[in-house]
């Protein structure tokens, strides 16, 4: 029987099995290395003139897979496996994550566009800046676009100018915070389930590496930084320091907000097997008060700033549906489903958006 004729059968037996165990590379080997058994002419039953019928049936339950999709072609030297080929998305496997049933295989992660349109050799690199998840770099910047449209001219709209260049520099700000995060975090990623497979945890990158792309990041802020006025760059070069210090503060303070909340109530579990605090630890039974009382806050925050600001009434019916979109999170996060914190986290977005909106707005009709 040839190589391939093999694979196909161990591939079926696997899917009927319902990969309740992946083949053993060994039994594989040898079942490729040694023909298979032959029984005694006598011995053989006659064949039944229903058995072509039934194989039929069987292939159009469950079509056999291409050996090329089962394995590359450059698997098979000599007839032998090499295991270092297997991929990590290899339906072979079988290993699941902590958060998934027993038994059932963990689903790929969709790809991103850093997955489809970054050149390899320079994805490592996108993953530690986040490119491929934004919600950090929304999060830096829209704060930044409230301020820019607040300060334009009544009846006006902001200078687009700085609104560019503080996106940009948002861009490369968050970029910078997340390499000092992950240099400074590399010894406790590799053991967080959500962080494992971060460049510097998977040794995908060097801290050398890492280094030198900060520097880069940190070059190309200064250039954004230069193009502000000496009040502005002071305060952008001052605001270095809480860039690099906020990854430690997990290390002595368990206090953070409302979005870090919903961030860190992923890793509970693995913040405290680690030893590193967050607010996801600190509030235990009372989560859903204090995020709430946090978010009053800053919806009264920004009530006065807007009052302050002599801003139209446009802006207060976007700052309520503002709330109501952060009420629509606290109320409803699953606080025990690392997915629904996730999505609620990225949802802050939109928050952002709608008070933007509002501003916006408001200032044009003032």
């Amino acid at each position: 029987m040839a190589p391939h004729s093999l694979l196909r059968a161990a591939a079926s037996e696997l899917r009927r099995r319902g990969r309740r165990a992946p083949l053993p590379l060994s039994a594989l080997s040898s079942l490729l290395s040694s023909p298979p058994p032959q029984s005694p002419p006598s011995s053989r039953p006659d064949p039944s003139p229903h058995a072509d019928r039934r194989h039929l049936i069987a292939l159009r339950r469950c079509p056999p897979r291409p050996a090329s999709a089962v394995l590359a072609p450059e698997l098979l030297h000599g007839r032998v496996l090499h295991p270092s080929h297997f991929s990590h998305a290899s339906w072979f496997s079988t290993s699941s994550s902590s958060s998934e049933p027993a038994g059932k295989a963990s689903p790929a992660p969709p790809l991103t566009w850093v997955d489809k349109w970054v050149p390899e050799a320079a994805r490592p690199y996108a993953m530690l800046a986040r490119l491929d998840k934004p919600i950090g770099t929304w999060l830096l910047a829209w704060p930044c676009m409230w301020s820019i449209t607040i300060a334009a001219m009544p009846g006006e709209l902001p200078d687009l100018k700085m609104l560019a260049l503080f996106g940009c520099g948002a861009v490369l700000l968050r970029g910078a915070g997340c390499t000092v995060n992950d240099l400074l975090d590399r010894d406790i990623d590799n053991k967080v389930e959500r962080t494992k497979s971060r460049p510097f945890a998977s040794g995908v990158l060097t801290p050398l590496q890492g280094v030198s792309f900060l520097g880069i990041q940190l070059l190309l802020g200064l250039g954004i930084l230069l193009q502000l006025n000496n009040y502005s760059r002071i305060l952008g070069a001052s605001s270095l320091f809480l860039v690099f210090s906020y990854p430690l503060m997990k290390r002595f303070t368990f206090w953070c907000l409302i979005h870090v909340y919903l961030h860190a109530s992923q890793d509970k579990e693995d913040d405290l097997k680690v030893g590193v605090k967050s607010t996801a630890l600190r509030f235990g039974d009372l989560t859903k008060y204090w995020i709430s009382g946090f978010g009053a806050a800053c919806i009264g925050s920004l009530a006065l700033s807007g009052h302050n600001a002599d801003l139209g009434w446009p802006y207060y019916p976007f700052l309520v549906a503002a709330a109501a979109q952060l009420a629509w999170q606290v109320s409803t996060v699953d606080l025990s489903s690392r997915s629904d914190c996730n999505m609620k986290f990225v949802s802050n977005k939109w928050f952002g958006a709608l008070v933007f909106s509002g501003i916006l707005f408001g200032r044009l009709v003032s």
